[in-house]
């Protein structure tokens, strides 16, 4: 990436580099920032399988129009998508002008090879956007603005917002039916828990009723039952105010002594860390499976599938029950912050650089916010009682499918209630309840930029100890290891390196955040 680095050096030269502050920058916003249709702005976004991209979506002609530019979209399917961008960024003639990325941690190697542009090197082009970015709170500013940042303190990556209501929304689902049939009292607390599943276990004798999966994933999404924040893994405790691996914790200890105890007496698959999803779908569908920690789009999901042989089949969320009644809270962990964003390319022409960053600014106005959630009025949604709704074809299309709102690469800002407005009523019914025990913050782990000095550290620490601590943890749930040996299993993670490991983070963390 000789190339690219000497392009961003000249990049450096050609603008007036200014610093992004909560001020509104540092150098004097552009007073022209219109696009012509002369001006083709390039975009490489991943096609979802589930609604792959069309050219006649109503959402890039509305955009087309709202602009002023024309889009040369390059869709990619999803399963090509990463490999596909490695090739681009092996030369800057290959690439896009704007790309979609599904996550920061790639944008970081890119950034760190002079492969993009940060947002402070075209800000005074950017005057809607830094408006926006200074109208948020602090601790979203931190979240979503600070976090984005790479190791050398510019932000490279442009975060979504306003699908954080729908997207990855965590939560404690149950087999409302069968509760209901049996008169059973939803569980509050993790004893209740243990209660509740030993009745389900006693009227369905070949159910597992506490039915998770995902490895160790979803004890992350049940951390804060046990203490605000907790997951097995590297983690940061917003009360303590610093970083945390959850593994070594006497936590950890109560989380595997629990469902040890669950696995010993039939209530939860012996082979939960380790069961295929098409295997544990089964259970839910077949009445052998009755609470769980998931997606709550899991509800549409199965109530859909089960219910073409049981009418009166629901599956709904509940309120968390607490494990550790003094530490812990009924939350679930958050996890329903956006992944995707924009970065700009540094193709090496000022012209389109400047153009691709007037294009991301527009997707910032209110013009843009109604066009990229709603259309039109007529078109695309129509006013009932006063509210919002979208138009739908006689097969009920989605939405996403039917117009490509929603859709990836297509917005930066968008309407949450747009993205909530078409879904099923068995989740508008409870996504208050969801989202009202839902921690307040995400783990910020997976968006911590390291130099690469702390990346090469971080990876000879960090690979042994992970590779060890998950193989332990599952040997000490199914009793392979007695739980006397625990202490020596958190002597051996800090004579690997932990505390030195987690020095790194907070280093790391706290220069992205400026201190």
């Amino acid at each position: 990436m000789k190339k690219s680095i000497t392009l961003i050096l000249m990049l450096a030269m050609m603008f007036s580099l200014v610093a992004c502050s909560r001020d509104g920058g540092g150098g004097e916003l552009s007073t022209s920032n219109e696009l012509t249709k002369e001006d083709v702005i390039s975009i490489c976004i991943p096609s979802h399988p589930s609604w792959p991209y069309q050219e006649n979506w109503k959402v890039w002609e509305y955009i087309e129009e709202g602009v002023w530019a024309t889009l040369d979209i390059m869709a990619v399917p999803e399963t090509d998508y990463g490999t596909k961008i490695t090739l681009m960024f092996t030369d800057a003639k290959t690439l896009p002008d704007i790309v979609v990325f599904g996550g920061k941690l790639p944008v970081d190697t890119y950034s760190a090879q002079g492969a993009l542009v940060a947002v402070e090197d075209v800000e005074k082009h950017m005057p809607t956007m830094t408006a926006f970015y200074n109208s948020l709170s602090d601790d979203e500013y931190n979240q979503k603005v600070h976090m984005s940042r790479s190791a050398d303190g510019k932000q490279y990556f442009i975060p979504n917002f306003g699908r954080d209501k729908a997207t990855n929304v965590r939560a404690w689902l149950y087999r409302k039916d069968i509760f209901d049939k049996h008169n059973l009292k939803v569980p509050t607390t993790y004893d209740e828990l243990y209660e509740v599943c030993k009745t389900l276990k006693g009227i369905y004798p070949d159910s597992y009723p506490y039915c998770i999966r995902s490895k160790l994933a979803n004890l992350d999404v049940t951390g804060p039952s046990w203490k605000p924040y907790w997951v097995t893994g590297i983690y940061y405790d917003y009360n303590s105010e610093k970083w945390c691996y959850g593994a070594i914790e006497d936590t950890m200890r109560e989380v595997i002594e629990f469902h040890s105890k669950m696995i010993e007496e039939g209530l939860l698959t012996p082979n939960f860390i380790t069961i295929d999803t098409a295997s544990w779908e089964e259970l839910i569908t077949t009445d052998r499976g009755f609470i769980m920690p998931e997606y709550q789009t899991r509800i549409d999901y199965f109530n859909s599938i089960a219910r073409d042989k049981n009418l009166e089949f629901k599956l709904s969320a509940m309120v968390p029950p607490v494990a550790d009644k003094e530490n812990g809270v009924n939350m679930v962990n958050k996890y329903n912050v956006d992944p995707d964003g924009l970065s700009i390319c540094n193709t090496g022409n000022e012209e389109r650089i400047i153009n691709a960053a007037r294009y991301i600014d527009w997707l910032y106005t209110d013009e843009a916010r109604e066009l990229v959630s709603w259309g039109k009025e007529g078109e695309t949604y129509e006013l009932v009682d006063g509210k919002k709704k979208y138009i739908t074809d006689a097969a009920g299309t989605q939405i996403q499918t039917l117009y490509g709102f929603n859709s990836n690469g297509s917005f930066s800002l968008i309407d949450s209630e747009a993205v909530t407005a078409s879904e099923s009523s068995d989740i508008v019914e409870v996504r208050e309840l969801v989202l009202e025990h839902t921690i307040d913050r995400g783990n910020p782990e997976g968006n911590v930029a390291f130099t690469d000095d702390e990346m090469s550290r971080r990876t000879a620490i960090w690979s042994d100890i992970s590779t060890y601590a998950n193989e332990m943890i599952a040997k000490f749930i199914l009793k392979q290891e007695p739980m006397s040996k625990f202490d020596e299993f958190v002597d051996n993670i800090k004579n690997m390196g932990i505390d030195e490991l987690l020095g790194i983070y907070d280093t790391a963390y706290n220069r992205m955040l400026g201190k």
